[in-house]
């Protein structure tokens, strides 16, 4: 899509065009809000400081739609497709991975998250084991930043061309 376009897209529409980059709905309402934009720097500047302010409930809710690291999303659509392409660099080290995943999850509740785009099964593996030394508070603070990475990596990617 063009950003062009997405200016002039009704509210819903716009929201759901920016849906697979980060469920949050604060934040869906505040991108689409914000418009128009003049360039796709102006939109990725006003996205990341909407996303300034992500708490462990954004993280929740977003989270919900992320798969495992290493494993395929049970859903189809934009943003399984997206995590599909951004995972394509896991290749081996399932056992290790899930492994992980499940000691993750043990720790703290939730998925671990991490920005997959460009990284490896073995760089995938080294940030999960340090980050398993966080405590709570700590590692709110790395998911909210990683998430925040992933919506604007693939909010760029959506407006790049």
């Amino acid at each position: 899509m063009d950003l062009a376009t997405f200016n002039t897209l009704a509210p819903d529409a716009a929201v759901d065009v920016l849906r697979p980059c980060a469920d949050v709905p604060g934040w869906l309402a505040d991108v689409v809000g914000g418009r128009p934009y003049d360039g796709v720097g102006s939109l990725l500047t006003f996205a990341e400081a909407a996303a300034a302010a992500w708490g462990p409930a954004e993280i929740d809710g977003a989270l919900a739609h992320h798969p495992r690291i290493g494993e395929r999303p049970a859903t189809t659509g934009s943003e399984a497709a997206l995590s599909t392409a951004e995972q394509s660099g896991i290749s081996g080290d399932e056992d290790a991975l899930a492994e992980g995943n499940r000691t993750y999850e043990q720790t703290f509740g939730r998925i671990f998250l991490v920005r997959a785009a460009g990284r490896t099964s073995a760089e995938i593996l080294e940030q999960l084991t340090l980050r398993l030394d966080n405590d709570p508070v700590t590692e709110d603070a790395v998911v909210a930043g990683q998430l925040r990475e992933i919506a604007l990596l693939r909010l760029e990617g959506m407006f790049a061309s």
